[in-house]
């Protein structure tokens, strides 16, 4: 009989790996319900799922996708086809398994105790997101905030630990040993409210003082992959950090755009320079968890109040529309509600020959993509930019000021 695998010693065991610089190999499986609109997003799911294990470091090496209109009670997946996974991940050498599925404590735990023999362990979404926030972290409040949204994420997690704690311990000591842990959990839960108050204090105190200088603030957000790091560069000629992963950055850079001094011919008025403050925040992400959202809400703070929204889109995309109503839900959730721009990025990769073929009262109508776009999206001031060549960013400047009115 072999003997059982502990946490600690499968923790240690891939920690060992990570050290040696051995990339971590990676099976990842999604369980598509009997929802039309997800099943027909599957592959970007995926390739989401994907993007995020290459962002932390790691290497896919399997991918599985599995229709169920109804999880496993249990184990989430069947477990006739966990079994089955189990053995391709040892066939493979895969060392993690990683749902895109959020599950319930108890089939995570069941999942690792079934995957503790091979020496894996499983993960979902949340888990991994929360890891790459860990590791991307550089301000003391991201940290804080991440260590918060842990710790509402693993709270039910717990239970393996004290699983493991009651079989180490003595006859009674189970409440105990529970107890301990909730205490220590709720304390530190405490501390963190009490340090992220702080902050949210002296922002407050910065924004009173941006609003009696009379500084407009825009805050640039978007789906992954939409560039708005390059425009936030673009705009202010300034350097952000602009690569091609999923929360490359956590906390909220502000910069200064400035517009040069002009001359009103209708009015006869000399305009003096200005300057907009641009703030660039997180990207967005499909489904991205609510306790994530929660915990980097007093982040959002500052943009949140912002006066004016630039929604950055990569009109390429053969997704937007799916990835606009991601990012409006997002916004909805934490009530951003100010006016918005539309800013259609990267239309150096969009081909002329790209049409919409509309049926209307038996009449076909032939559009290109942009003009399909600059029609539905009419009421939000689309405007169709390149922020990596600056084409039409004096145009968007343009925009921007008309829209502050100033």
């Amino acid at each position: 009989m072999s003997r059982q695998v502990s946490n600690r010693e499968l923790e240690q065991f891939q920690e060992n790996i990570e050290y040696l610089g051995w990339e971590l190999r990676v099976f990842l499986a999604d369980i598509l319900p009997e929802d039309i609109e997800i099943r027909h997003n599957m592959e970007d799911r995926m390739r989401e799922l994907e993007n995020l294990v290459n962002t932390y470091g790691w290497v896919v090496i399997v991918k599985h996708i599995q229709n169920k209109s109804v999880p496993d009670y249990n184990t989430f997946i069947w477990e006739w086809r966990l079994d089955q996974i189990i053995e391709e991940m040892q066939r493979e050498e895969a060392n993690i398994l990683i749902l895109w599925n959020i599950l319930k404590p108890k089939q995570i735990y069941a999942i690792n105790e079934k995957l503790k023999p091979i020496w894996a362990k499983a993960w979902d979404r949340v888990d991994l997101i929360l890891k790459i926030f860990e590791k991307n972290a550089k301000t003391k409040e991201s940290k804080i905030q991440i260590e918060l949204a842990a710790i509402k994420h693993m709270w039910p997690r717990i239970f393996d630990m004290w699983m493991e704690l009651w079989k180490q311990a003595w006859k009674g000591s189970w409440e105990s040993n529970t107890e301990i842990m909730k205490r220590h959990l709720q304390r530190r839960v405490l501390n963190i409210k009490e340090e992220l108050s702080h902050f949210e204090k002296v922002r407050a105190q910065h924004r009173q003082s941006r609003d009696r200088k009379w500084i407009k603030t825009v805050w640039v957000v978007g789906y992954t992959n939409a560039w708005k790091s390059t425009l936030t560069n673009s705009l202010t000629n300034k350097w952000v950090l602009a690569e091609d992963k999923l929360f490359a950055t956590l906390w909220t850079s502000v910069w200064k755009m400035f517009v040069e001094a002009s001359y009103d011919e209708k009015t006869f008025q000399y305009i003096p320079p200005k300057e907009i403050l641009i703030n660039d925040t997180i990207w967005f992400i499909r489904e991205l968890p609510p306790q994530l959202i929660e915990a980097f809400k007093s982040t959002l703070e500052d943009s949140i109040e912002a006066d004016l929204l630039l929604h950055v889109i990569d009109c390429s995309d053969p997704k937007l529309e799916n990835k606009i109503k991601v990012v409006e839900e997002i916004l909805e959730t934490i009530k951003a509600n100010q006016k918005r721009i539309y800013v259609f990025n990267k239309i150096d990769f969009l081909w002329n020959d790209e049409f919409i073929v509309e049926e209307n009262w038996e009449k076909i109508v032939y559009k290109t993509k942009k003009e399909y776009l600059k029609e539905k999206y009419s009421n939000l001031n689309p405007i169709f930019i390149s922020a990596s060549n600056k084409e039409n960013l004096e145009e968007l400047k343009i925009k921007i000021i008309n829209e502050l009115n100033f």
